[in-house]
């Protein structure tokens, strides 16, 4: 093996074992020194450097004797050459960026070397390099892997995220070359058997999805890899989960110098393994993003992460790295929090957080880090954010991980704020009666709207006529670019189209998510390209989404955003359009009108994307219209016509539906919310008292219920104690539980009788005023003086047991005192209950959201209560609260509400 004219070569063979690559660097800087008289440093060093890389290569993947050699080649260049006997076993370039802690040593080759190159014979293959003094090291490309000879199976993986699929293969590279630096230092992990047969697994799946990726004709992002897998490799990808299972075991007892993997990272490589398993025993494929996840195993997202869809979405957020440094942050999360967005960038993530959570979160997220296990991650947490002038801002925390495009993983917290608007919601002021529009007469050539153009409508073929011909629809993930909208879609395609577009905007967790699965959808089945312009709350007009097919994403740093204002002087066709006018369809680029922004940024719009032909609709919901809908298509489609406005119009009708919904649903929880939180009462002060208060709507419902604590001082000296729950959770229970609030606090302070009796007058009142309302209530008096003893004196309407817990964090819940609920009999005696309160000790009243789940009996919920509330019990109340809220009340259901009292003795 070698070049042929390379003078004789002095060659050494070294055994398949670690300590071989330390011999042969040695070996081949000696013979180089001596067949080089005067050889630069610089370049032993480099040869020194690479033949280790090769050789340690070899011993990894090849395990066979190694020979190496070194001489002169003509051109006064250095020649290594190192062979091995499996010429079966193509090198596989990992194509790690630089950051990786593994997958670099054929990249440092392709670097360095000033020619490189791999010859397989039939019993053995050479790699080689040289290097020439003074000749330019660019880099050059490996040949790419082909796949495994012999038998092949197809295995189809759907719907791959190229980014995690980078990180995982990354994860997985640095933790099998970990073990085997364990192995060969004795302390092997694994077995040695095993582990070889890992390290074979985890190269064969390398090899396929490299040839997979060099022959298919995705674009930008993966969507779906046929693999060219032997058909044996069943056990051998048995064997590497099993393999990889105990390095994360390890790794999370810090055994390995590797990280262990997040839950993302583990729930894909589980579902690329069981893909490869089940196919090749007759299993159907199953795409990635409709595998059932954990929560903390992130979304099923296809697209790498960029910072410019946190720039412009209207979503609080704030992106961070793995050192825990703030790495994006967007204008809605910075003005919430009373920071600039380049201000923020670069802090770390406890700028934004109270003093009493910062050791927590360092704590949290070091273990996270260090043992994959996630406490919060895909999990709706209500908890306080720090603003910058130092008042807290009550906010429901989602924190996500994705992976950048060169594989490393981002963490991405949402926060909304618990009384603002997740995107507007525009009242009747910001939309546009359906049917106005500007004056058409100088309507462009390039713009045909068949309709509105005073001759006869189109003749509209029927559904089955469209389809003659056509053929089966093939899958969208299979489909070229090309292929795409080569003929009307058929009718069981375009009902298809109709009922996913409202599926994806129904089921979206907001607006934007909505947006951008609908223009992902509209991009595989009937566009090139599309945007979706929509009017806000102060009648301007705002491009919400712009999707391209091939990224999957919004192209959201150059085109979304606010547009220039729609005026008389705009004639253009998204003017018209966002007048009722439509739908209409562009044969060439639309006309702009000198004097109009709005069509010259629409005419920048199409030419920057690129676009042949196009259809325009309003999007009209309630006889108004709340925006406009843009499909286009490339000059390699066929080019839309007449025949296709129907369907486009149809679909505006579907995203139209869901975008007023989404708008009046977001409306809704803000003012219910709004009234809600504007009826939580200032706690007050108390000289010998700590106090300290919760409220967390549902995370999953209209984030109104009936939930209200209060606590204020009767004349008498008494601090009166409430917590009270209304049945229900929409605006009726929001309004029930102010009018129950307001009727207690007036019946407390003016008749300052025992609890029992004021809940039976707050019962009759009820009962007389609000017949159909139902509620449980803790009404209770923390009665002594300032230098104690302290006792609770309280009377419960069906309501849960108040806690107490003392500073030594035993735990007792206050049961007695316990009667029926307000609203069912008011002529019910009332019992009562008194009990002491010992200093620094907490009594906590708290609603059912807190505890109660659906898989779970009270008893148990109740006993997680005061384990949980037992190692708190000497933290501040501002910390207990939280913690409660963080610990118990992530996802819940319902509402939660918390007083957390504890007296304080003079010091």
């Amino acid at each position: 093996m070698g070049d042929p004219t390379a003078r004789a070569a002095p060659s050494r063979r070294f055994p398949p074992g670690p300590q071989s690559a330390a011999r042969a660097r040695r070996f081949v800087r000696a013979a180089l020194a001596e067949a080089v008289p005067g050889a630069a440093p610089d370049l032993l060093d480099t040869a020194e450097l690479l033949t280790g890389e090769l050789v340690t290569n070899a011993v990894l993947h090849a395990r066979t004797e190694v020979v190496v050699s070194a001489a002169l080649a003509d051109g006064g260049r250095a020649r290594v050459v190192v062979v091995d006997g499996r010429p079966d076993r193509a090198l596989v370039p990992q194509g790690h960026p630089p950051y990786a802690g593994a997958g670099q040593g054929l990249v440092l080759v392709a670097r360095l070397a000033s020619r490189h190159g791999v010859e397989s014979g039939s019993d053995t293959k050479a790699v080689w390099f040289e290097l020439g003094p003074g000749e330019p090291s660019g880099p050059r490309a490996w040949e790419p892997p082909a796949p495994p000879a012999g038998a092949r199976e197809t295995v189809v993986l759907v719907d791959v995220p190229g980014a995690l699929y980078a990180a995982s293969q990354q994860h997985r590279h640095v933790v099998l070359r970990e073990l085997g630096l364990a192995a060969a230092a004795g302390n092997g992990l694994v077995p040695a058997a095993e582990l070889v047969t890992a390290h074979d697994a985890g190269n064969m799946i390398s090899a396929c999805v490299a040839a997979a990726l060099r022959d298919g004709t995705a674009e930008g992002e993966i969507r779906s890899l046929a693999l060219a897998v032997p058909p044996d490799a069943a056990g051998a990808v048995r064997t590497l989960a099993r393999v990889l299972d105990a390095a994360e075991a390890a790794a999370r007892e810090e055994r390995l110098l590797a990280l262990p993997a997040l839950p993302r990272g583990r729930a894909f490589h589980r579902w690329l393994f069981g893909e490869i398993t089940g196919q090749l025993s007759g299993a159907h494929p199953t795409a990635w993003t409709v595998v059932p996840r954990e929560p903390g195993d992130g979304p099923a997202e296809l697209a790498p992460w960029d910072p410019g869809h946190v720039r412009t979405s209207r979503v609080p957020t704030v992106a961070a790295d793995e050192q825990n440094r703030i790495i994006a942050v967007n204008g809605p999360a910075a003005d919430l929090l009373g920071w600039r967005a380049d201000d923020l960038a670069g802090q770390r993530l406890t700028a934004i957080m109270p003093e009493h959570l910062r050791e927590r979160h360092r704590t949290a997220f070091a273990s996270l880090l260090l043992s994959g296990t996630p406490r919060i991650l895909g999990r709706s947490v209500p908890l306080p954010a720090l603003h910058r002038d130092g008042r807290l801002v009550p906010v429901r925390l989602f924190l996500q991980t994705q992976e950048t495009a060169d594989g490393r993983t981002v963490f991405v917290a949402q926060l909304s704020p618990r009384a603002s608007a997740l995107g507007p919601a525009p009242p009747h002021t910001g939309r546009r009666p359906a049917g106005r529009e500007p004056d058409a007469a100088r309507e462009p050539a390039s713009v045909r709207d068949p309709a509105s153009a005073g001759g006869p409508a189109p003749a509209r073929e029927p559904d089955a006529a469209r389809g003659a011909g056509a053929g089966p629809a093939a899958p969208a993930a299979d489909r070229a670019g090309e292929q795409r909208g080569a003929t009307v879609l058929p009718a069981l395609e375009g009902l298809s189209l109709l009922a996913r577009t409202g599926a994806e905007i129904g089921n979206a967790p907001d607006l934007d998510d909505g947006l951008r699965r609908v223009g992902r959808l509209l991009t595989e089945r009937l566009a090139e390209w599309c945007a979706v312009d929509l009017f806000a709350e102060d009648a301007g007009v705002e491009r919400a989404c712009v999707v391209r097919r091939g990224s999957g994403e919004p192209c959201a740093q150059e085109f979304q955003g606010r547009l220039p204002p729609p005026t008389e002087a705009a004639r253009g066709p998204l003017a018209r359009a966002l007048s009722g006018a439509g739908p209409l369809l562009l044969t060439g680029p639309p006309q702009a009108d000198p004097t109009s922004p709005l069509d010259a940024d629409y005419r920048d719009l199409f030419e920057r994307m690129g676009a042949a032909s196009a259809v325009v609709a309003p999007l009209r919901a309630r006889r108004e219209v709340i925006g406009a809908l843009t499909v286009a298509r490339g000059r390699r489609e066929r080019p839309f016509t007449e025949a296709d406005l129907r369907l486009v119009d149809d679909v505006c009708r579907a995203l139209a539906l869901g975008v007023d919904n989404a708008r009046l649903y977001q409306e809704t929880r803000n003012i219910a919310e709004r009234l809600q939180r504007s009826l939580l009462p200032v706690l007050p002060e108390v000289a010998h008292l700590e106090l300290a208060a919760r409220y967390a709507a549902s995370s999953t419902t209209a984030q109104v219920g009936g939930d209200w604590y209060d606590s204020f001082v009767l004349p008498s000296g008494d601090t009166a104690l409430v917590i009270g729950d209304v049945t229900g959770h929409n605006l009726d229970a929001a309004i029930a539980m102010s009018q129950l609030r307001s009727m207690l606090r007036g019946i407390a302070v003016d008749r300052q009788e025992p609890p029992e009796a004021v809940l039976r007058r707050l019962d009759t009142a009820n009962h007389t005023l609000y017949r159909e309302a139902t509620a449980t209530c803790v009404y209770g008096l923390l009665k002594g003086p300032e230098e104690g003893p302290w006792k609770l004196v309280h009377s419960s309407a069906g309501h849960l047991p108040p806690l107490l817990v003392t500073d030594d964090g035993r735990t007792r819940f206050l049961e007695d005192g316990s009667g029926i609920l307000l609203g069912l009999d008011p002529d019910m005696p009332r019992p009562r209950a008194s009990d002491a309160v010992p200093a620094n000790a907490t009594v906590l009243l708290y609603t059912d959201g807190l505890i109660e789940r659906r898989d779970e009996s009270l008893d148990d919920a109740m006993g997680r209560l005061g384990r949980f509330v037992t190692e708190l019990a000497r933290e501040p109340l501002n910390v207990l609260c939280d913690e409660l809220l963080i610990g118990l009340g992530a996802d819940s259901d319902d509402d939660i509400a918390l007083l957390a009292v504890r007296p304080v003795p003079p010091s």
